[in-house]
């Protein structure tokens, strides 16, 4: 059987039924806090928003070294007494972090609540340890699962969170309680599903993982050392190339301009996050195997093919549509996000088809080139960012953000087929099957907005 037959056959069977088990699993995880978000915007205010997105950048920007990035090594090695000392060091170093943070804030906060002119955020930062451990934990229990291929336990967990979430901040939004509300079911929405994730571990699991030892975890923490020599700096950089401009926006220009552009960034990424983390848990499981077998180039190239065939289509009608429909869905004052939603559509559409595919980097033993690349993408939407707020008054400074967003993604993909050995005739190729698809969506947004 041809080799371009054999990759076909998988990502119609084995690998396509696992994409379509965990984003059909996740579609109402999904799709909730989407269908509850116009009566949020009209409980909350854009400032609070702000705040929360304020929140939301420190705690990206720390759960992501939480645990040094050894929970992403979890399905490398080829045993699972490895691998579960590599969940034990993972935990290790989440319970660390989370500790050292409660210090740093009982001491600190009033110091960081300056230091970003906010000083309303110095009294939700004592929940930041909490999200810390709790979001650590439900990665490094994830990875655990996506070397398991236990998937449906994946879905099972985003739905729970996600309902609890979307719950938690419409009563407490209710009851008055300002931005503790969003920032509440935001950590409910990112980690209560541990605890499931969890027990199934140690249920399905139980003998392996009673293997963890120090002495295990030592050496499992000494084989896999470039994660947090190369892979924690670069998913820092990459976190923080999202997050530091939330920052310096809220301290630069407004906390309310934060709430737009975060309302505007969830409701793209929702259809991002239904189909690009389930194809990137799924990638991850199968690319290693295909590239023991020397079939990396073909596979990676039909994913990404299929991702511009599912999802670039939808992103760019949103994009059509946003300006002229935020006011009326949202409410008054809301209208601002559209127009932000907009300007991240090409940043959004390059993201959707490199991040699924992204763990080629880690495959292929490339986390130097890929720390590289993120720390570079950092300090790129940092300096645009910085310039914007500089200028003169009224200068697009979200505006800038999103455009950084689109020059830094588009590189990305270059590389990864770069890395992967993916020519430029296989890329195309393997996108044409798109075009259609992608038309009747641009078709159909145009319609909408003529209507309007």
């Amino acid at each position: 059987m041809p080799v371009m037959q054999r990759i076909e056959g998988l990502f119609k069977s084995t690998f396509l039924r696992s994409v379509v088990l965990l984003a059909g699993g996740t579609a109402f995880a999904q799709a909730l806090p989407i269908l509850v978000m116009p009566m949020l915007t009209r409980i909350y205010k854009p400032d609070e928003f702000g705040m929360l997105a304020v929140f939301s950048a420190f705690l990206g920007i720390t759960s992501v070294v939480a645990g040094l990035q050894y929970e992403v090594a979890i399905p490398i090695p080829e045993l699972d007494e490895t691998a579960a000392n590599l969940l034990g060091v993972a935990l290790f170093c989440i319970a660390v972090t989370s500790g050292l943070s409660a210090v740093a804030i009982a001491l600190f906060s009033a110091e960081i609540a300056n230091l970003l002119n906010l000083p309303s955020i110095r009294k939700f930062l004592w929940l930041l340890p909490i999200s810390i451990a709790g979001t650590g934990a439900y990665a490094a229990f994830q990875f655990w699962a996506v070397r398991k291929r236990a998937f449906p336990r994946i879905a099972r967990t985003r739905l729970v969170q996600s309902l609890g979430g979307a719950v938690t901040q419409l009563l407490m939004g209710w009851a008055g309680t300002g931005a503790l509300g969003l920032i509440t079911g935001q950590i409910v929405n990112n980690s209560a599903g541990f605890l499931g994730l969890g027990r199934g571990a140690v249920r399905e699991d139980e003998k392996t993982l009673r293997g963890i030892s120090i002495i295990g975890m030592k050496k499992a923490a000494a084989d896999f050392k470039r994660f947090p020599k190369y892979t924690a700096i670069e998913n820092f950089a990459n976190v923080g190339a999202i997050q530091v401009p939330f920052l310096l926006i809220a301290n630069r220009v407004a906390s309310a301009e934060v709430g737009f552009l975060m309302l505007g960034m969830r409701l793209m990424q929702a259809p991002m996050s239904l189909v690009g983390s389930a194809v990137s848990h799924v990638y991850y499981s199968h690319a290693v195997t295909e590239h023991r077998d020397g079939r990396l180039a073909e596979f990676t190239s039909n994913v990404i093919g299929n991702l511009a065939r599912v999802g670039v289509g939808p992103l760019i009608f949103m994009g059509i549509i946003a300006p002229s429909v935020f006011m009326p869905v949202f409410g008054m004052g809301w209208q601002r996000a559209g127009v932000l939603v907009a300007w991240m559509t090409p940043w959004f559409v390059f993201q959707f088809l490199s991040s699924p595919v992204s763990m080629v980097l880690y495959v292929t033993s490339n986390q130097r080139a890929a720390m590289a690349l993120q720390i570079s993408g950092l300090i790129l939407r940092v300096v645009m960012v910085l310039i914007a707020a500089a200028a003169v008054a009224g200068h697009p400074v979200v505006e800038s953000y999103a455009l950084s967003g689109f020059v830094f993604y588009f590189g990305y993909l270059i590389v990864i087929c770069r890395v992967s050995k993916i020519t430029m005739r296989q890329l195309l190729k393997a996108c044409k099957c798109a075009i259609p698809f992608v038309s009747g969506w641009i078709i159909a947004g145009i319609i909408i907005v003529s209507i309007a």
